[in-house]
């Protein structure tokens, strides 16, 4: 058995994520992407990749960019998602990461403490920390979080939520 553990790493904004390789299907250029209506904020729609309809989240905005610009170094990162496909699209893509065992430590404390259970550990490498998160978790919380916001630009939808007029 290895001691490595080899992951796929990734950069969101200023901050360089990774995923177990095994959790990726494949990285692909961004496409033209179809909007869906009433999606959560950070659910850019969907892409049909080679005939497969896969719905793709935008991880600057689920993480908090402020302003998320396309690039042509942006990617989607193509994973298995409750048997499904589901894109993440991401500031730029690194090549295959081994890190040893002894470099990755579990998530600490604080983070574990403000919800952010989508984040499994930190390796260190060649340096630098590498965050390390669970794909399953960043999509399932992604979607519940923004799941009650209203789509944007339903501005009465919104005020008639706040003011506890909305019957459902």
């Amino acid at each position: 058995m290895s001691n490595e553990t080899h992951i796929v790493g990734f950069r969101v904004g200023r901050e360089t994520y990774g995923v177990p390789i095994t959790s990726l299907h494949e990285i692909v250029r961004v496409p033209e992407i179809t909007a869906v209506p009433d999606a959560p904020a950070c659910m850019e729609g969907v892409i049909n990749l080679r005939g497969k309809i896969v719905s793709v989240m935008d991880l600057r905005k689920r993480f908090g960019e402020a302003e998320p610009k396309s690039h042509r170094n942006n990617r989607i990162l193509v994973v298995e998602y409750k048997g499904r496909l589901a894109g993440m699209i991401v500031d730029g893509a690194s090549e295959v990461l081994k890190v040893p065992h002894n470099d990755i430590e579990p998530a600490p404390a604080v983070i574990e403490e403000s919800g952010l259970d989508c984040v499994t550990g930190l390796a260190k490498y060649h340096g630098r920390l590498i965050i390390l998160l669970d794909v399953n978790k960043v999509l399932d919380s992604g979607v519940s979080r923004n799941a009650e916001l209203p789509p944007q630009g339903d501005a009465d939808r919104a005020k008639q939520a706040t003011a506890g007029g909305d019957n459902g």
